[in-house]
């Protein structure tokens, strides 16, 4: 066994764990492998394990690494950092989900950039649910009038939000948080049939997101091991 596919076991057993405790079915909730500043071949070794779903965090780097494993159709390209308009184009043309929309103006571009024979693309809007000047995404009270406006458009599919808390190291705050997250999600639900999707949870957060209701947790150095960011590359 590889030190990725132990990893991820690790990980799918602490998953389960926390579903568990909360009466929750395991199978509600996706992994998601951040795979940012990784190479291909760490993304294959995932893969391989049973991997189908990776975020990336660089359009460019992202777009390589599509590119690089188009011979694997199978798997599952989520785009999650913050978006430029200028980058909007390889995110629509390349990635299945987007889940950094916090405006319209980034909405109507992908939408209008989403090419015809594909899927609509799966979007997620963001939201700054710990109020940081340093987050993107949108306030909690903005949500409702922006979501409207991305479910009308015919090349996207509002499939749900996600949320980077602020680190917090008490569990019962960062639940207090993620709960608050919990309840725009169930709101959402109620207005738009297709949203199912809670982005919600990384390594430090993740019993509580899922404790929560979080559908899908983005876990990356536990699966990958550290970033090398002295070659992270340009956005």
């Amino acid at each position: 066994m590889t030190s990725i596919q132990h990893n991820l076991q690790q990980v799918r057993q602490r998953i389960s764990a926390a579903a568990q405790r909360c009466g929750r079915d395991p199978q509600e909730i996706t992994l998601l492998a951040v795979s940012k500043t990784k190479p291909a071949s760490a993304v294959e070794e995932a893969a391989a394990a049973g991997q189908l779903a990776f975020g990336e965090n660089y359009v460019q780097e992202g777009v390589e690494k599509i590119q690089a494993l188009a011979a694997h159709p199978s798997l599952q390209w989520h785009f999650i950092g913050p978006l430029q308009s200028n980058k909007s184009r390889l995110v629509a043309e390349h990635f299945a989900w987007c889940h950094t929309v916090d405006r319209l103006r980034i909405a109507q571009r992908l939408n209008d950039q989403r090419p015809a024979a594909a899927p609509p693309l799966n979007v997620l809007i963001q939201v700054n649910i710990s109020d940081e000047n340093s987050k993107s995404g949108i306030m909690l009270e903005a949500l409702p009038e922006l979501a409207q406006a991305v479910a009308a458009l015919p090349r996207l599919r509002l499939r749900g939000l996600m949320a980077i808390p602020a680190p917090e190291s008490d569990y019962q705050r960062q639940l207090a948080v993620c709960q608050q997250m919990a309840a725009a999600f169930a709101s959402l639900k109620l207005h738009y049939p297709d949203v199912d999707t809670l982005s919600l949870g990384m390594s430090d957060d993740m019993e509580a997101a899922i404790a929560a209701g979080s559908t899908m947790v983005r876990i990356g150095t536990a699966i990958f091991g550290a970033r090398d960011y002295a070659q992270q590359p340009q956005q």
